[in-house]
C-alpha cells in the first residue's frame, strides 16, 4: 500500500517523536499559501509545506528551537520582502504548536483534508495512470470495473476498488457531487455508463462533471446513439468529451492523466 499524503507520513513520524505543527494563521497581500495551510516539523525532516523559500526555512528553524526548548514563542509575523529574500510583497502570520504522539488522534481529524468524491470507470492503462496521479490530490477515488482481477494489488491509500457487473449499476449509488470519468475497456460499456449518468442527472442533477475518454469521432457516434435513445441536446451537453485540458496532445497514459487531473481540479 502506498502512502502518498504528507499528513499520513507526518502522523506516522509523530507517533515516534515530538514535532511542531506550523500553521498559516493569517495572510495579507501576495503570499505563497493561504490561511489554514500547515506543515509538521521534526528535529530531522518535515512533512508538508507552507510555501517554501526563506519563509519556510525560518519557520522550520523556529520550530526546531521550540523542540529544543530554546524558545517559547509560538506566534511570528513575517513580511515577504527583501529581508526574507522573497519578493511576494505580502505578510504571513504563523502559529507554532508543539505536539507529541498523544496528539495523533486529534491531528488525524484536523489535518485530513476534505476530499471530493470521484468515480473512475475503467481499470486500463489510463485508469491506472490516473489513480496514481489523483492519489495525492483532494479526491476520494472510487475505481470501478466489470472485469475480475483487473485492479493491481498495490493501490494508493484511500482508493476504493469495486467490481460491478453490469458496470453502469454503480452509477446509482455514487455519492452526490461525484465527478465521473468513463474509460472502460469497451465502447458499449462506456455508452451504458454515459446513459446511466444522464438518467441520474435528469433525476437528481448531482453529478457536476461527467467526462468520457475518446476522440471527436467517438463522441460524434455517441451523440447520435444518445439522440436515438431520446436524450436532448441539453442532456448530451452535460457530457465532456474528449477529456483533459486543451493544448496537451500527448497520448501516453501518464500525459493524459495529468491533463485530466488538471481539468478535474478546475471543477472544484
Amino acid at each position: 500500500m502506498w502512502i502518498v499524503n504528507w499528513m499520513d507520513l507526518a502522523l506516522q513520524q509523530l507517533a515516534r517523536e515530538a514535532g511542531v505543527v506550523v500553521t498559516v494563521l493569517a495572510t495579507k497581500g501576495s503570499v505563497p499559501r493561504g490561511a489554514g495551510t500547515r506543515m509538521v516539523v521534526f528535529a530531522q525532516g518535515a512533512q508538508g509545506t507552507i510555501g517554501g523559500g526563506h519563509l519556510e526555512y525560518q519557520a522550520i528553524a523556529h520550530a526546531r528551537l521550540l523542540l529544543a526548548g530554546q524558545t517559547d514563542e509560538t506566534q511570528l509575523r513575517h513580511v515577504l520582502g527583501p529581508s526574507l529574500g522573497q519578493c511576494c510583497g505580502g505578510a504571513v502570520e504563523l502559529h507554532f504548536q508543539p505536539v507529541t504522539g498523544a496528539d495523533v488522534a486529534r491531528l488525524q481529524s484536523e489535518l485530513t483534508p476534505t476530499r471530493t468524491p470521484l468515480a473512475l470507470f475503467g481499470g486500463g492503462h489510463v485508469g491506472k495512470a490516473l489513480v496514481k496521479t489523483l492519489a495525492p490530490l483532494p479526491f476520494a477515488v472510487r475505481w470501478v470495473d466489470s472485469r475480475d482481477e483487473i485492479f493491481p494489488a498495490d493501490v494508493p491509500e484511500g482508493v476504493e476498488c469495486e467490481h460491478s457487473n453490469p458496470v453502469q449499476a454503480a452509477v446509482a449509488d455514487l455519492a452526490p457531487g461525484s465527478r465521473v470519468l468513463i474509460m472502460s475497456f469497451s465502447h458499449a460499456e462506456d455508452l451504458d455508463i454515459v446513459i446511466a449518468c444522464l438518467k441520474r442527472l435528469r433525476e437528481k442533477g448531482d453529478l457536476p462533471f461527467v467526462g468520457l475518454i475518446g476522440s471527436k469521432t467517438k463522441w460524434a457516434t455517441f451523440k447520435h446513439r444518445l439522440e436515438e435513445r431520446g436524450f436532448s441536446a441539453e442532456d448530451i451537453a452535460q457530457i465532456t468529451c474528449p477529456i483533459g485540458v486543451p493544448g496537451i496532445t500527448g497520448k501516453e497514459p501518464e500525459v493524459i492523466a495529468v491533463a485530466v487531473a488538471a481539468q478535474l481540479l478546475q471543477t472544484l
